[in-house]
């Protein structure tokens, strides 16, 4: 069903608000007065009394008085320099839930500040705040801002954060505080105040600050746009007093420092010659790579190199690293290059632990997984990760221990350079026809996996619910000729959008949420196509229809600023991943699982009621249609929500899924 607009209603209003105040005050006299002088009894009598109780005569007052001049401040507030020094470092916008802790900051940005660069996003949830700023950032390279309200709203936005902090994402987060209890107001914001809040989230952040003064400020705000521009980049919080917001500016000495960006760190450059032999000699060596391209740049030299030596890459999807296009991206083979490679180099890997070992679900008595090697013995391990750098021990996001043989601490994607260099240097003329021999048997591996793409996709094809195979070629026959990029899709896809969307641009996929937080995708989604609509790139998203629903609030946001976006949703109507897990321990528990009144077990599906995400997203302002059952309205469906987002509307497609 497609939204449309309505007429808007002259909202000015017929008499003034003191006038239809004082007409209430008359009549609920008249009517006190009437309902004195008879006792009640008659249906009339009934009907005569007034609706609702009549105000008093102190509350007549207190609403049609003229407000109490308060003093105005002398000069102006702290808030203001303090937009002068966001301004400083260019951050276009500023996703936020409004609040009372950081009024003072919102006044001077929407009034001094001019509401541009940055501009206010209203948000619904600081959860979408964060995942806003991180989708925008990830789609453009620019850090964003997000504000958030003393101890709850930054408790809001914790998922989130961690989820910029797994996926090495920078987002510049303020937080409100009342520090002086001598001076905040009683209640509410007491309760919203703490002595610390950068305690919440200190664990999966880079740095944190509690400015006391505006030239304080001015120093931490550029120190934490630094510390989270460089590698390995990660969410940085400051905590802002609100007095401090207040307080009128001292001009002495206040200054706003120069932002010079740090180098990025690099990988020490004898490891990477050692590590440059080591791979020039090898017969069967393997690159894996997750979250190595930070720019375009980076995937273009991770090209260079592996054509050089004409190694297979392994592209795990943390960003779009290696074009899927290309002979030597061999993603699809990955089991078989593993198993059979004497060198595998790891480049920013989340988790090379389980690049190179196995882990059985309940594969041993004790239920806990069961660890088998996935390598031939003598395999060289090499690895180039920023991640060590910048450690911490209690989130668990740097995964299990591996040894490897030569491990590197440095940003990858700045050491490829110097690697690239040194394997120039290293390969001996002799060794150049058998990595072209090598070449051409890539080549061949890569028309049969094409091949078995097209084989597999046709299976189910008529199906309904819908395979996540169909889905994913009707989509991209109806974006293709825009300059897309998607931006979202979940593992409900089972891999679908990577094998047939050609991703041979940089944008074309920007990596998934990092710590697979549920809520991620729409507000993420939305913060990718705030981006993206400056670029002139086409937006679309797969999501999850679980996923979704933890945020949906941010539907709004998109439609309210006239941010434009494809979202599909995978509606399987259920949490599948724990479908399997509750399924797969029934049976090793030899029980059936409990169905109860739907069709997977008790408390992962999402049925009975179905949600119906069309009206849903209508409501709150999107072009929408579904849900698409049959198999053959999917591709209409597509064209048409395709010309509404080309027209500026952020459009929605609900798509009835098969589980996976």
């Amino acid at each position: 069903m497609a939204r449309k607009d309505s007429a808007r209603k002259d909202s000015s209003p017929d008499v003034s608000r003191r006038k239809f105040l004082k007409g209430v005050a008359v009549a609920g006299a008249a009517a006190t007065t009437a309902a004195n002088a008879a006792p009640l009894g008659t249906g009339a009598d009934v009907k005569r009394l007034p609706a609702a109780i009549a105000p008093t005569a102190h509350q007549i007052a207190a609403e049609t008085a003229v407000p109490k001049d308060m003093p105005h401040l002398a000069g102006k507030p702290n808030s203001d320099f303090m937009v002068d020094v966001i301004k400083s470092l260019k951050i276009e916008h500023i996703y936020s839930n409004p609040a009372s802790s950081f009024r003072g900051l919102h006044e001077s940005l929407i009034n001094y500040g001019k509401n541009s660069m940055p501009d206010f996003i209203t948000c619904m949830h600081e959860e979408s705040s964060v995942a806003m700023a991180h989708g925008y950032y990830k789609a453009s390279g620019k850090p964003q801002m997000m504000l958030c309200h003393g101890t709850v709203g930054l408790m809001h936005g914790t998922m989130a954060v961690y989820n910029a902090w797994a996926d090495r994402v920078p987002v510049i987060m303020v937080g409100g505080n009342d520090l002086d209890a001598a001076k905040r107001p009683p209640g509410v914001p007491t309760f919203h105040s703490a002595q610390d809040i950068g305690a919440l989230v200190r664990d999966f952040t880079k740095w944190d600050d509690t400015p006391v003064s505006a030239q304080h400020f001015a120093q931490s705000f550029v120190r934490a746009y630094r510390y989270a521009m460089t590698p390995p980049h990660g969410p940085v919080l400051l905590s802002l007093d609100a007095g401090l917001q207040d307080n009128g500016v001292d001009d002495a000495g206040l200054y706003i420092p120069r932002y010079v960006a740090s180098a990025p760190p690099h990988a020490d450059v004898n490891a990477l010659r050692e590590a440059a032999k080591v791979l020039v000699a090898a017969e069967n060596p393997v690159i894996v790579v997750d979250k190595m391209a930070r720019t375009s740049e980076g995937a273009k030299n991770l090209v260079v190199l592996a054509e050089l030596l004409q190694v297979p890459v392994v592209d795990q999807g943390g960003r779009m690293n290696m074009p899927n296009t290309h002979y030597l991206n061999q993603t699809a083979g990955a089991q078989a290059l593993i198993r059979s490679a004497d060198v595998i180099m790891g480049l920013e890997c989340s988790d090379f632990w389980a690049t190179v070992n196995q882990w059985i679900d309940n594969g041993e008595e004790h239920g806990h997984g069961l660890r088998e090697s996935r390598i031939k013995p003598g395999t060289k391990l090499i690895t180039i990760s920023s991640v060590e750098l910048n450690t911490k021990s209690n989130f668990q996001d740097f995964q299990r221990f591996q040894v490897t043989d030569i491990g590197m601490a440095g940003d990858a994607e700045a050491s490829l350079p110097a690697l690239i260099e040194a394997v120039k240097a290293a390969i001996p003329n002799d060794k150049k026809a058998a990595f072209e021999k090598r070449a051409e048997a890539f080549k061949r591996a890569k028309q049969q996996a094409q091949e078995r793409t097209r084989q597999g996709a046709a299976l189910g094809w008529d199906a309904s619910p819908i395979s996540t195979a169909r889905l994913a070629v009707e989509l991209y026959a109806a974006v293709k000729g825009e300059d897309w990029a998607l931006v979202n899709a979940g593992i409900g896809m089972s891999g679908w959008h990577n094998r047939v969307f050609p991703m041979d641009k940089h944008y074309r996929w920007i990596g998934g949420s990092g710590a697979a937080g549920q809520g991620y995708g729409l507000p993420a989604t939305i913060g990718a196509a705030h981006a993206n609509k400056a670029l002139g790139r086409f937006t679309v998203s797969i999501q999850g229809d679980g996923d979704m629903m933890y945020a949906p609030g941010a539907f709004w946001t998109a439609a309210h600023h006239r941010i434009p976006s494809l979202a599909i949703v995978d509606n399987n109507r259920g949490y599948h991943q724990e479908v399997m897990h509750v399924q797969r321990l029934s049976n090793r528990r030899n029980r059936v699982a409990n169905l109860g009144i739907t069709a997977g077990p008790v408390g992962t599906s999402i049925e009975n009621p179905d949600i119906d995400y069309a009206k849903l997203a209508s409501s709150m302002g999107w072009w929408s249609t579904g849900p698409i059952k049959d198999p053959n309205e999917l591709g209409p469906a597509l064209k048409r929500a395709v010309a509404a987002v080309k027209a500026g509307e952020p459009a929605l497609v609900d798509v009835w899924m098969q589980p996976r």
